[in-house]
């Protein structure tokens, strides 16, 4: 009898055998979350499986021991004994069915629970439990028992759309299950039981009374003493979801579209920063109406990493349609071209920045552009032309240089610049010309670089979602191509050190240069220092004009709270380069004294014109004298009449003069550059 015995006992453990290895496996390839991280590891961004379920990756080192402890304890004691099903605990559970008539425990174990989780396959009837105990053998024989922990780290659910243990410690604790408490631990021991019935958020209740429950379990174990026990059951009850991370939207939108099919993406973000600057970026729009719009990079200009990149104040659809990435939008930048053309100039040898320059009105084959104030400041020295941003200088250093040699400056440093027409002219220098944000950062990490590009990128490998040889639009993403002499950037990054702080900014010499779109559609501010460099940009986002917005007033001081965040204290620039030539005007070679411009002519663009009353005009005398007015010219003004003084050095453009009797008269005006314009009437 024995040996038959023994012979049926192995027939039965063949065909166990021969059962369990025929059974197919659902598939263990459990789709997870994608995910977006800093710099340092933390989680910028995750983004809904498929079904929009929240399922996160999760390693098992990654996950509190104590939870693990608990799990364990409480619902399979002899995880790493059994093979998949624990023979005792199904005995057990079949005798107490028995003997009391009702299911009194159950008998799955924890690789029973990843099979049903896998296939979905339902609790209670006899068929399913079969095939739980099958796909659970089955399991044993293919993963470790640390994997299989993993996966129910990954699908146990944990109510609503939420599931896997990481899921459910961000969205109910808000951090990471790698240092749960004993409660935090507790509570998400017990939640997949019941994950709808004990949700702390719907049926708090519920979850205290389940969280006790494991506690308890925990402490008659030995998982816990009953003192941290008695601490954790006092611990507050979470009573709402809190949200995802969801730093950096704009970024990791763009490193996804940019790698489709990875799972996990490192970015150079520092999280911490990005969180400060997006707030100041919510700051910035909060007084200025439900259109204004704000867009912030900052990087590090000696590696060109991205260490914070805000794209719109709110990534949500309103009113300032905040879904759009302004940091690659093309725009206007206004004047904040210019630091480029003068270090160009100062390369080709056709200025220092000693030189004199005249800042007058000139015309360029029909080009007569003017001064933001216009006012007109005779000569002036090149550094204060750049540092007062003046208009007509830059124009006449463009015209010599020639458009071709900016525009080729700009592919050199990485920017895709877009010109109306294809065809570039004198007024890409004033901001004729499409850029964006990302790109104009990277245009003045390349001045304080010394002129060496330094193109932007945001994910670890240095591509920041773009190839490394090209932008699709010809444009060069190498480091290492020199734009600009290293005097050169040094020149300028000193020049604009000297341009004056915001109202109530610090006096600190920061490099900084602003820009205004026409039509004030475009408020720019960028500066650097010794590391880091920071571009704002404020505007509406559909490009309709903002009045009365100057780069000056709303982006120059944010660009300077920036900066506060970032560091306490602004690191310096570099000392001069050896062959930089340090000397006042008298002192430099005489080429160099004074630039004259090539090309334009000194016009009177400007020059006043008799409004009133207006040539070939008949007048009736009044009592109190005749009304002379005047159009353009610079103040102050005088007026003759057939030759002779009516009125010397007026400053207002009206005047009411008495004249001496009716008959034809001939009126002349003088402003005080000199320029003339007459009218004859006839007074009655």
């Amino acid at each position: 009898m024995g040996l038959i015995f023994s012979l049926l006992l192995w027939l039965a453990s063949e065909a166990l055998d021969a059962w369990v290895e025929a059974t197919e496996l659902p598939s263990i390839a459990v789709e997870t979350s994608v995910e977006v991280l800093a710099r340092d590891g933390r989680l910028l961004r995750a983004y809904t499986v498929a079904d929009g379920r929240w399922r996160m990756t999760v390693e098992p080192d990654a996950v509190d021991p104590d939870f693990t402890a608990m799990l364990i304890a409480y619902e399979d004691k002899r995880f790493y004994n059994h093979g998949g099903v624990d023979t005792l605990a199904v005995l057990r559970a079949v005798a107490q069915a028995a003997w009391q008539g009702r299911v009194v425990s159950g008998g799955s174990t924890l690789t029973m629970q990843v099979a049903r989780l896998l296939e979905d396959s339902g609790t209670g009837k006899l068929k399913g439990k079969l095939r739980q105990a099958r796909v659970a053998l089955a399991l044993e024989r293919h993963l470790s028992k640390t994997q299989i922990l993993q996966l129910y780290y990954q699908v146990a659910p944990y109510g609503g759309n939420l599931e896997g243990v990481r899921a459910a410690s961000l969205a109910y604790f808000g951090k990471e299950p790698k240092r749960l408490t004993p409660a935090q631990a507790a509570l998400l021991v017990a939640l997949p039981q019941s994950p709808e019935g004990r949700r702390p958020d719907r049926a708090p209740k519920a979850a205290i009374l389940a969280r006790e429950k494991i506690l308890a379990q925990a402490v008659s174990t030995g998982v816990i003493l009953a003192e941290q026990a008695q601490a954790a059951a006092r611990e507050p009850m979470p009573t709402r979801r809190q949200n995802f991370p969801a730093l950096a939207p704009h970024i990791a939108d763009r490193v996804v579209a940019a790698a489709p099919d990875t799972q996990l993406h490192r970015t150079t973000l520092d999280a911490a920063l990005q969180t400060r600057i997006e707030e100041l970026a919510t700051q910035a729009v909060a007084a200025h109406g439900d259109r204004l719009q704000v867009a912030m990079v900052v990087a590090n200009h000696s590696t060109g990493e991205v260490l914070a990149s805000v794209g719109s104040a709110a990534y949500r659809a309103d009113a300032r349609l905040g879904f759009v990435d302004m940091t690659r939008a093309f725009r206007s930048p206004g004047s904040t071209l210019k630091p480029l053309v003068y270090g160009l100039a100062f390369d080709e040898g056709l200025a220092h920045p000693e030189t004199l320059i005249e800042d007058r009105a000139m015309d360029f084959g029909g080009y007569a552009p003017q001064n933001f104030d216009k006012i007109f400041r005779g000569e002036v020295r090149i550094r204060e032309a750049l540092q007062l941003s003046l208009n007509l200088p830059v124009v006449a250093l463009t015209d010599a240089l020639g458009p071709a040699k900016l525009m080729s400056g700009l592919r050199r440093a990485g920017v895709d610049a877009r010109v109306p027409g294809g065809k570039p002219g004198l007024a890409v220098a004033l901001g004729g010309v499409g850029v964006t944000l990302d790109d104009m950062v990277g245009l003045y990490a390349t001045i304080a670089r010394g002129g060496v590009a330094q193109p932007l990128h945001f994910t670890v490998d240095g591509s920041g979602g773009k190839s490394q040889s090209s932008n699709g639009n010809g444009v060069a993403e190498k480091t290492g191509l020199r734009v600009m002499s290293a005097v050169a950037a040094w020149q300028v990054g000193d020049i604009l050190s000297g341009v004056a702080p915001p109202i109530g900014a610090p006096v600190n010499r920061l490099p900084y240069k602003t820009g205004t779109s026409y039509g004030h559609r475009d408020a720019w501010a960028i500066g650097f220092d010794g590391t880091h460099v920071i571009g704002v940009w404020m505007g509406r986002a559909d490009g309709t004009p903002v009045p009365g917005v100057f780069g000056a007033d709303l982006a120059a001081p944010l660009l300077f709270q920036a900066f506060a965040r970032v560091k306490r204290k602004l690191e310096p620039l570099p000392l001069p380069p050896p062959s930089t030539l340090m000397v006042a005007n008298a002192s430099l070679p005489q080429p160099l004294r004074k630039f004259r411009a090539r090309n334009a002519a000194f016009v009177a663009v400007d020059a006043p014109a008799v409004d009133f009353p207006p040539d070939g005009a008949e007048v009736e005398l009044m009592s109190d004298g005749l009304l002379l007015r005047v159009r353009g010219g610079v103040g102050p003004f005088t007026w003759l009449a057939d030759g002779e003084p009516i009125v010397v050095s007026a400053r207002g453009r009206d005047q009411l003069v008495k004249m001496p009797s009716p008959g034809f008269v001939e009126l002349s005006v003088i402003d005080s550059t000199g320029q003339s314009a007459q009218a004859k009437v006839r007074l009655r």
